[in-house]
């Protein structure tokens, strides 16, 4: 499937969540900040969730949904919720569908050794459900800030 592009209409997608099941049509006339993440717990990505839960008031009061998306099962996504106090739905997506749609696994290589994974993603989707921002290679700090200063831009 090809990777979607700004301006596309946001792949739809329904899919279990730490909050019960979620589709994208659900979030019709609202923000949604999708954000891909390589995995529960670990150091970049407890920093990205703690920076949109910090975060998560302001993106309420723009009328914006933050969903962070991985491929753990939701015992880990519970998990880390509950240590992280996560306010947002954490996806389930433990069969890469959501992550091919959007096209974030990536060929990616650690320790001599290469593998397949979730190439940290945001996307900012956009009250009618077009892709408004995309942002790849996300470093954590201070993402969650950056994504914010869009979404006021835009209003």
């Amino acid at each position: 499937m090809a990777e979607p592009k700004v301006g596309d209409i946001a792949p739809e997608f329904i899919a279990n969540s730490t909050t019960g099941e979620l589709s994208l049509a659900s979030f019709k006339g609202r923000n949604v900040v999708l954000y891909f993440y390589p995995k529960d717990m670990t150091p970049g990505c407890t920093i990205e969730a703690q920076e949109f839960t910090k975060a998560y008031p302001k993106f309420k009061k723009l009328n914006t949904e933050v969903i962070g998306v991985s491929r753990d099962d939701l015992s880990s996504h519970n998990k880390f919720c509950k240590q992280e106090n996560i306010l947002y739905p954490l996806l389930l997506d433990k069969d890469s569908k959501v992550c091919d749609m959007y096209g974030v696994i990536k060929e990616k290589s650690m320790f001599n050794k290469t593998f397949l994974g979730i190439n940290r993603t945001t996307f900012l989707i956009d009250k009618n459900q077009k892709l408004f921002k995309i942002w790849h290679n996300v470093k954590p700090l201070g993402h969650a800030e950056e994504v914010l200063e869009v979404i006021k831009a835009m209003a």
